[in-house]
Parts: structure tokens; sequence; C-alpha cells
């Protein structure tokens, strides 16, 4: 089953932070961190409906003026999640700029900023382009271990970690693939239609056994059949899990959120700041090293890591850099 989600690392080890992850088959993408962007074409750009940050530390957060520039005369909305306090950075850069015009803008763009604020409480405010991006009322809402966003397509959730500020990782899970036996279905003497739509997305919301079905044009006089009757002719596959993890200090408390929040993640990007030997600094500028990188991949029983965010000051080592996280990880598995 091909995965709906493709994420890519925007700017490479070395560069800001930021993974830009495509949709299959939908004309949506999401960011996790925002920081230089100009690489990414302008057409990919405007697919973007939702962005995660981490935390506005310039590299971070950056690209924000260059996403805000690409997507004001589009009637677009895009969701923001952030730390505490993010609203105020995000409201801060939208005001940076003179909006005096934007009653004669034909299409409107809205922004709506979601903070974590703890573990169970979710606050959005709203910034809208025709009102000058003025700050709207802030919404609270009560959430349930760190999910920022259900959608019937995908959930993410969030996990808060300490780098001198608070600061968000990630875990995008991919919805459940439900696939139908179309052999069974010929079988049972049962049609191909619109209803079948119907059946995967009960199964998908998790309906109990006796929600009925409705089966159109069925060479049958029962055409509302309980959903425990038509299991048999679904296989459900497990979606993929991406998950994002930079600028934390490698602490036993933030070391034991990352690995419950990235639990079994098919696919892992993760900071390796610093080398092994530069553990010291690595503390000091509350980061990862290459090893720690490693051993949380392998603690968290991750198939596949990709690490990044490498400092500057290991310039053309990074085979050097991956090298010693592989080891960490492979060795950790053994």
């Amino acid at each position: 089953m091909r995965p709906l989600f493709h994420p890519s690392l925007v700017n490479g080890r070395y560069g800001d932070p930021t993974v830009y992850v495509e949709t299959l088959f939908e004309r949506r993408s999401l960011l996790f961190d925002v920081g230089e962007i100009a690489s990414l074409a302008p057409r990919r750009i405007r697919r973007v409906d939702q962005v995660f940050v981490s935390h506005a530390h310039i590299d971070h957060f950056v690209g924000f003026d260059h996403l805000l520039r690409l997507l004001v005369g589009h009637e677009k909305s895009v969701q923001l999640f952030g730390p505490s306090g993010f609203a105020e950075h995000v409201f801060h850069k939208l005001q940076a700029y003179r909006w005096n015009l934007v009653e004669t803008y034909p299409c409107d763009l809205v922004f709506d900023v979601s903070e974590l604020g703890a573990a169970d409480s979710i606050s959005t405010t709203r910034f809208r382009l025709r009102k000058a991006f003025a700050a709207e009322p802030s919404v609270s809402r009560k959430t349930f271990g760190g999910i920022l966003c259900d959608e019937p397509t995908h959930r993410v959730s969030a996990a808060i970690l300490e780098h001198g500020t608070p600061c968000l990782a990630f875990a995008l899970q991919e919805a459940a693939h439900i696939n139908v036996w179309k052999n069974r279905l010929l079988e049972r003497g049962l049609p191909v239609g619109p209803w079948l739509l119907s059946l995967k997305k009960a199964v998908a919301e998790r309906r109990a056994d006796d929600h009925l079905i409705r089966i159109d044009e069925a060479a049958t006089a029962d055409h509302l059949v309980p959903l425990a009757s038509l299991r048999d002719l679904l296989t459900i596959t497990a979606g993929q899990k991406i998950a994002y993890v930079t600028d934390v200090a490698d602490t036993p408390d933030n070391r034991s959120a990352i690995v419950a929040l990235i639990q079994n993640a098919d696919i892992l990007f993760i900071e390796a700041a610093f080398a092994g030997a530069d553990a010291t600094l690595a503390r000091e500028r509350a980061h990862l090293t290459t090893t720690a990188a490693g051993e949380i991949a392998r603690e968290a029983n991750v198939r596949r890591i990709e690490p990044f965010h490498f400092s500057p000051r290991y310039a053309g080592e990074q085979e050097r850099m991956l090298a010693e996280v592989m080891a960490a990880f492979r060795a950790s598995r053994a």
C-alpha cells in the first residue's frame, strides 16, 4: 500500500530545519518548522494548509514571511501550531506590515494559530487579512495526549520539550488504509457502489458492530446490514507514522517524552546537532548529539532515521555525522 504522505528535508542536513510533507492524491501539504523555504516552488508552498512549528527561534520560523508573501492574494486558510506564546510571535510578524488596502483584495487569507500550552489544553487565535490581521478573541479547548488535530486522513500529536524555552516535537500518524476485497463482494452477491465508502467510513470511525450500513441495489431484501457481518469484506493496514524532533536538551524527561511520542515511527527526522565527542557542548547549547539521536531512535523502535540540523562546525563531515548516528542506532538494536 502506497503511503499517503511523502516527507522531505527542504534544506538538507545542515540548513534551516524544515520538513515538507506532500500528500498523495490531494492538493495539500504540511510543513514541520518553517525555516528558509525559498527553494520550494511557489505552487508547492501554496498547497500548505497546516504548519507545525517547534519554537520561534529564527532558523525555525524565518520562512513565515515568505509563506505569507505567496499566500496573500489567494483564498486560503492555514492552521499553524506551536508552543505557548506562539500566537504572539505570529501577531508581531503580521503587524510588521501595513494592511491599509486589504478591503480591495478579492480573496481572504486566514491564519488559525493554536498553542499547546499543556498536554491537555489548546488555545486558538484567528488572524484574518480582511481585518488587517487583528487578533480575534482566543478560543480554548481540551485535548488528550497532546493531539493537535485529528482528521479523516491523519492525526498530529505533540510533546512539550525543554530547549531553554518550550519546544514541540511532533508525530504525524496517517489514518489506517481500509481496502475492499472485490472477490468477496462477488462471492456474496454484493454490488460495488457508493455504499462501500460508508462502510469504510464506519470502520475508520470505529463504529459498533450493530451499526447499520445501507447497501444500495443489493441483491437481497436486507438493505440495512449490521457492520459486524461486513467486516470480513475489508482489510485494514496501519498507516505510516512520521516523527519530527529538533532543538531539545538531552535530559531524562525529554528522552522519555520523545520516545513515548515517536514509538514505532516509520520515519524519524531528528536533530543531531553535535558529534558524540562534543557532548559537553551539546549540553551547554541544549541540543542532541549524534549518539543521543541514534539511541533515542533505537529505544523508540523506529524503522528509519533521518538525522538533520548538523552544526556548521561539522561542514564537510556529513558522512562522519551520519556514521555516528547509525552506529548508535544499530548497536543499540543488536
